[in-house]
């Protein structure tokens, strides 16, 4: 996962303004007790990050995959 693709799964599944509190004030103790951002500012994957996220914030297992890419082209 690119940080763009992160970014676009963050916003497609929180909507853009509460996503991104989510990336800055939610501690995620999956990664070290550090927030998203601060794990994506050390270097953590992208995807990792992502899948922290999710499961802290209790989103249904259906939507981790897949999300964050671009529509396909028609």
């Amino acid at each position: 996962m690119r940080l763009s693709e992160f970014w676009r799964a963050v916003s497609d599944e929180f909507g853009e303004a509460y996503g991104r509190v989510l990336v800055n004030d939610l501690v995620l103790s999956e990664l070290g007790s550090q927030t998203a951002a601060e794990a994506l500012r050390k270097g953590i994957p992208a995807r990792s990050v992502w899948l922290a996220l999710v499961k802290a914030a209790d989103v249904p297992e259906s939507r981790w995959y897949g999300v964050g890419l671009p529509e396909p082209k028609k």
